[in-house]
């Protein structure tokens, strides 16, 4: 399974999603490769403070080759998340090339709905040649019991994108276990936080294998 978090617009919190993911795919026992395609680089920053053995292999690859080279890695790995930079199109598009699922983490605010129009061109696109290729919206740092949170489902709902029931909450556990290299699914799993990213997890990989219960329309 390929899956690679998207948002042409910075400060999604793309790369933190991406973390968790693959530790969650980690700690299930698969072999996970973490692929850093952003220049920035924060996903190697997180890699390279992390005080316990890694649970999995992070490595750069910020190029618009990076399907040739997904396609050369992929054989030694059970699963691969791509961290793709943003305003970065042809990394972007190359990235969607070779995913089975693009995961668009959008924060409840209406300049990151409006914004998400372009990332999901990319998609359409990417789907002319990747027929299989599917997407699913996740509500990234939702604050709870908040108006604009509960509003901005129905403006996602314009997009004709699955949108996942699972909604991620903006929370200090996840800033918090980022200083050491960790995350929240490893300091503590039954916090709110890891509860979370677990239930997202469960429904992205019910999406990959063709299972809809977990995400809405």
């Amino acid at each position: 399974m390929i899956i690679s978090t998207q948002q042409q617009k910075g400060g999604s919190g793309k790369t933190t999603l991406a973390i968790h993911l693959a530790t969650g795919l980690a700690l299930e026992g698969q072999r996970v490769l973490l692929i850093d395609a952003d220049p920035q680089g924060s996903a190697l920053d997180w890699a390279s403070v992390r005080e316990r053995d890694s649970l999995f292999t992070v490595v750069g690859i910020p190029r618009p080759t990076i399907n040739r080279e997904v396609r050369a890695l992929k054989r030694d790995y059970d699963s691969i998340v791509i961290d793709t930079p943003p305003r970065l199109a042809d990394v972007a598009r190359a990235s969607m090339m070779v995913s089975d699922l693009v995961v668009l983490p959008v924060q409840p605010s209406p300049y990151d709905c409006w914004s998400l129009a372009d990332t999901i061109k990319l998609i359409r696109d990417a789907q002319a040649f990747n027929e299989a290729l599917q997407a699913v919206i996740v509500i990234n740092r939702r604050i709870a019991n908040s108006a604009i949170g509960r509003d901005v489902i129905e403006t996602l709902k314009e997009y004709d994108l699955p949108i996942a029931h699972a909604c991620i909450g903006q929370r200090v556990a996840f800033a918090e276990s980022a200083g050491t290299g960790l995350t929240v699914l490893e300091r503590d799993a039954r916090c709110k936080a890891a509860q979370e990213i677990a239930q997202l997890l469960k429904e992205l990989k019910a999406l990959v294998q063709g299972k809809t219960e977990g995400v809405s329309a």
